[in-house]
């Protein structure tokens, strides 16, 4: 019933998703780390189905106290239900009536206790004999779960921004992204130069995707500023945009990680808007906030050092889609994820990183963090079973992001490392494929390690690191059978 009645109000009202949303924020990090690696983006799914299925159990068992006490039965309802209040009542994109659907659910729910448990003590008639008290639980249950089901079915089309989104004309941009280089996708296997919305990676804390009218949308920068901006998003459209090719990183990518991605990005200078505002020149951070709360701190000094930091809008020629930020995000290539790319971003404060500390800072993150060199593996697969007496392809993907990749270096089992071939990139800022031919190769089990070189001439680290607090590092590899 509570999330039926959401679908008429706003979405982070729903009482399941409030409990999920608040449940994320107090996981452990060790747990939250668990399974990325574990579900990878399929996390958020897992959680969900665990969620109902846990609402179906507290169902039951509290279907069978109120058998013995339905007095204790209401108290367990009320409690659920005050948690499903506070949850959605206090969430930071909460409005007046965000506490109405747990409340309503909550009534509801007590309500059909009562009935069902008086129902289940006394003989009920129906045809053909008494409704048993099995009958009474199952009816209950798959009750539940199919209005559930379909309560959320109503909440997904009702809140859906796929109408607003299908209107919008992204306008040809003032200074367009380079053409592709030849060359690229040249091996079967390799991960596309071009990573499509669908295929592009999602790493975020938000359990239910922020569902954002672009009509009302807005985008306020205060803080330490000479004057405060606000601009719509018809505003943006107004601006001179820049289009660039621009890989992004997740921190918690592991090494050899698919939590990578490159994209065409459309969207408005970052330091057009900042030198709009005015910059104080004490400010070293931007503390960026989404619609639904969550907050990213990012150094002045990277987002204003002539990088192609945007406020994106647009993705491979196409307006944002709801996951990854619709209708505006942040990117700040060169950083990781969770200290740049603010995806539904609705404010950014100029301030300090001794006055102010982000959602992932609060929890053992690192304040700032570049992206560190990497490099992986993608042919042959793992465990792949490749023909002898011919050419062994092997090739990758390498990123030092602002820095650019200037060798890659291959090694079989234990010879020489060798040197790879590199194919030609747009720019320093995305990732770059690699391809090497093995010839020769013997029958039996093999070993292929890589390892790169940033634009620098500084090598990777073979030091393994888990992600956590500021990136994984570590040289990849993979195990193949010639047969």
């Amino acid at each position: 019933m509570g999330t039926l009645l959401a679908s008429f109000i706003t979405r982070s009202a729903d009482p399941v998703l409030g409990v999920g949303q608040e449940f994320i924020a107090r996981t452990p990090e060790w747990l939250k780390e668990w399974a990325i690696r574990q579900f990878g983006q399929s996390d958020k799914a897992v959680l969900l189905g665990s969620l109902y299925a846990t609402l179906v159990l507290l169902f039951v068992l509290v279907g069978l106290v109120a058998r013995r006490s339905l007095r204790v039965g209401l108290l367990a309802v009320a409690v659920l239900g005050a948690a499903a209040v506070g949850a959605t009542a206090n969430r930071p994109d909460a409005t007046a009536l965000s506490w109405l659907p747990s409340t309503v659910g909550t009534l509801a729910g007590a309500g059909a206790l009562v009935v069902l448990t008086r129902a289940v003590r006394g003989r009920t008639p129906r045809a053909g004999g008494l409704l048993s008290r099995r009958s009474v639980l199952f009816g209950t249950v798959a009750g539940a779960a199919v209005v559930s089901a379909g309560g959320g079915t109503v909440v997904n089309r009702s809140n859906s921004v796929a109408a607003s989104r299908a209107d919008i004309r992204l306008p040809a941009p003032a200074s367009a992204a380079s053409a592709l280089p030849p060359g690229v996708d040249s091996i079967d296997g390799i991960t596309p130069y071009v990573t499509s919305a669908k295929d592009f990676y999602r790493v975020d804390t938000a359990l239910s995707v922020p569902q954002v009218d672009v009509s009302s949308w807005s985008l306020r920068i205060h803080g330490m500023v000479d004057r405060e901006v606000t601009v719509s998003f018809a505003d943006l459209l107004q601006e001179d945009l820049h289009e660039r090719w621009m890989t992004m990183t997740c921190v918690s990518n592991e090494v050899g990680g698919n939590l990578v991605g490159n994209a065409r990005w459309l969207g408005v200078p970052l330091t057009t808007l900042l030198d709009r505002a005015g910059l104080s020149q004490e400010a070293d951070m931007l503390f960026s906030t989404s619609t639904d709360g969550f907050t990213i701190s990012t150094p002045i000094a990277d987002a204003t050092d002539g990088r192609d930091s945007m406020i994106a809008i647009g993705m491979n020629g196409e307006p944002l889609t709801d996951v990854h930020g619709f209708p505006a995000r942040m990117i700040v290539p060169g950083l990781y994820g969770f200290v740049s790319a603010c995806k539904w971003i609705t404010d950014i404060e100029v301030t300090r990183f001794d006055a102010k500390t982000a959602y992932w800072t609060d929890r053992g993150w690192a304040q700032q963090a570049p992206i560190k060199t990497a490099v992986r593996v993608d042919v042959p697969a793992s465990f792949a079973k490749v023909a002898s007496g011919q050419t062994v392809p092997i090739a990758g993907v390498a990123w030092a992001q602002t820095r650019g990749i200037s060798k890659v270096e291959v090694r079989i089992d234990e010879e020489d490392w060798v040197e790879a071939t590199l194919v030609p990139t747009v720019n320093e800022s995305t990732w770059v494929q690699w391809t090497y031919a093995w010839d020769g190769a013997t029958p039996g089990n093999h070993t292929v390690r890589a390892r790169a070189t940033d634009g620098s001439g500084r090598l990777q680290t073979q030091d393994v690191v888990k992600p956590i607090p500021d990136g994984s590092s570590g040289w990849p590899s993979k195990f193949f059978t010639v047969a």
